[in-house]
């Protein structure tokens, strides 16, 4: 606990403010905390606090001696601003780095605290019930805190023969579209304004800031549990689901699938099927054709069909996905791979993106009905029906973005372009001659005759 000194400058207050939050970061505790900020209005003072080391949790029982000596027995007018989360975080976040106040979320709670002849902070005060600080007040004051906003006490007549509690309710960012420096700025102007109104009626207060609840709650486990020394901190790989492999009875893997997302849309509805696992009832393969067929729940299935086939012009055996077809709702929809979906026989074949509706690879046969409805999408694609020799691992992969786009080639060319014009201006300079003669001012001039 700390309390800005009277007569140290307005500055080092300022310092103080924001430094207590980063020497906490010298020991840790399991134990939740919230802040706890109290100032009074222009002209008046706080009992002081002595000094804690740093990292000190403030008790419930210390806050309510120092509440009562705080508030006498004469009345007193509390504004209570109690934000739905809080954390010392959101300070050393958000209040500005190296007292840069255009960077700060918390501009009118600085000015108020410089402003202040004294300020109470206690960055780590013991939370131990979302209701426990406005109780305590209440027990001091003897009266029942007020609900109010910035609109409503603008209009309220206060009455400071006796004491009263006004209770300035502030959300959070948790849930929010606004981001947190948002929210807590927002929260920061409607301090600014009830404490402008405060003063606009002349009404002595003393302010408090604090958190219903924390915002961030860490629990660290004792090291005594842990081994002491040095150690090599790095992410723990994500979990990546195994792909799906179907083998003949008694043989080897013989068809592979892998993808992030297989989604499948009818009529703008999307489902990714990728995230529950089918049965593989009646797939079969051989040496020259595959057909890996999906059954999910819901009676949808979604097979593959793929062939193998000899290309005497490059003399080897090339895999290609002739058709995907999907059965659901009762319908049945087809679509032509041959387009682009394609690869040597040895190897798998890879996409990031195989579409039926942009940049289409999957063509929608349109000889049958319904078909238009229907719209496939997988991401991250890699399927591979032939020459499985690696197990339950995929082969080298033939991807679908070839190495030349037509970016590069327009680089290129354009490249080229401007080389040749480069090289073309070089040769006319460089076919310049300068004369041989030169006129003489002192002798006869020079003679050129026609023959020449």
């Amino acid at each position: 606990m700390k309390m800005a000194d009277s007569k140290r400058p307005s500055q080092v207050r300022l310092m103080a403010f924001f430094g207590f939050f980063f020497a906490l970061f010298a020991t840790g505790s399991s134990t939740a905390q919230v802040p706890l900020l109290m100032w009074p209005s222009e002209g008046f003072s706080l009992p002081p606090l002595g000094l804690s080391s740093a990292g000190h949790i403030t008790s419930n029982d210390q806050l309510t001696a120092y509440l009562t000596s705080a508030f006498g027995s004469s009345p007193h007018t509390v504004l209570l601003f109690l934000q739905d989360k809080l954390s010392k975080d959101d300070f050393t976040v958000f209040g500005g780095a190296f007292g840069n106040k255009q960077d700060s979320a918390f501009q009118n709670l600085q000015a108020a605290l410089q402003s202040s002849s004294s300020s109470v902070t206690l960055p780590a005060l013991e939370w131990s019930g979302s209701s426990v600080i406005p109780a305590l007040l209440q027990e001091k004051l003897g009266v029942s805190p007020l609900l109010v906003d910035a609109d409503t006490l603008s209009q309220l007549s206060i009455n400071t023969s006796v004491s009263n509690l006004l209770l300035i309710n502030l959300p959070y960012c948790a849930g929010s579209q606004k981001s947190c420096k948002a929210v807590l700025h927002d929260n920061d102007e409607i301090i600014g304004k009830v404490l402008d109104i405060m003063k606009a009626k002349n009404v002595h207060y003393t302010a408090i800031y604090t958190g219903l609840q924390p915002s961030r709650m860490i629990s660290e486990s004792s090291v005594t549990n842990e081994g002491v020394g040095r150690s090599l901190l790095q992410t723990a790989a994500p979990t990546v689901k195994a792909p799906i492999v179907f083998s003949e009875s008694g043989s080897n893997p013989c068809i592979m699938l892998w993808a992030q997302n297989l989604s499948i849309s009818f009529t703008n509805t999307w489902t990714d099927l990728a995230t529950e696992t089918p049965t593989l009832t009646g797939s079969m393969c051989n040496g020259s054709n595959s057909l890996l067929v999906l059954n999910y729940p819901g009676g949808i299935t979604l097979s593959f069909s793929l062939s193998s086939q000899f290309y005497p012009v490059s003399a080897r055996n090339w895999s290609t996905l002739d058709t995907v077809q999907l059965h659901a709702n009762g319908t049945t929809a087809t679509f032509l791979g041959r387009r682009g979906i394609y690869s040597p026989a040895e190897y798998s074949f890879h996409c990031q993106s195989v579409t039926s509706f942009q940049d289409a690879l999957l063509i929608p046969n349109n000889t049958l009905q319904n078909v238009t409805q229907w719209k496939l999408n997988f991401i991250d694609f890699q399927i591979q029906g032939f020459g499985l020799t690696n197990g339950t691992n995929f082969s080298y992969a033939s991807d679908c973005a070839s190495f030349f786009t037509p970016g590069i080639w327009m680089g290129l060319l354009t490249a080229l372009l401007m080389l040749y014009i480069f090289v073309y201006g070089l040769h006319m300079i460089m076919q310049l001659n300068t004369m041989d003669r030169f006129d003489d001012p002192k002798g006869p001039s020079i003679s050129v005759p026609q023959t020449e």
